[in-house]
């Protein structure tokens, strides 16, 4: 039996493990969208191509991670992984890795306080327009 891949659920995780609110997800996606849509989008089993790579760009992640994560899999090669009768953890270590993870983190971060840095300045702008129009 194949196991289905739920894209919305997928987008959520990630969302959630870069700690970004639905709110602020929804910023990045343009003035027509907001916490709800965000929220049905979640629901969604599957989502269109053109949609992903517009998520993918907001939150910093592949659209094939969206395409392809499969939680139970995942589970079950991590508690294989770690409960087998071998007790080094040495096989959990992928010697190949063409990334250092503290770069990747640092840079989540970075990409964080840029998006919060947009937004005050976009709540500044705002905010001068309004004290205009309450000027006039």
């Amino acid at each position: 039996m194949e196991q289905k891949i739920h894209q919305g659920r997928n987008v959520k995780r990630f969302r959630e493990m870069l700690g970004i609110k639905q709110e602020a997800l929804a910023f990045d996606l343009g003035s027509d969208w907001n916490q709800k849509k965000i929220s049905m989008l979640e629901q969604r089993d599957v989502i269109e191509e053109d949609m992903l790579r517009q998520i993918s760009a907001a939150l910093h992640i592949p659209v094939e991670a969206f395409q392809n994560f499969d939680e139970e899999q995942a589970v079950n090669i991590i508690s294989n992984t770690f409960t087998s009768n071998d007790t080094s953890t040495l096989n959990a270590v992928n010697p190949n890795c063409t990334f250092n993870p503290i770069d990747k983190i640092i840079q989540l971060y970075d990409d964080k306080i840029a998006l919060y840095e947009r937004m005050l300045k976009e709540k500044d702008e705002m905010m001068a327009r309004l004290e205009k129009l309450i000027a006039k």
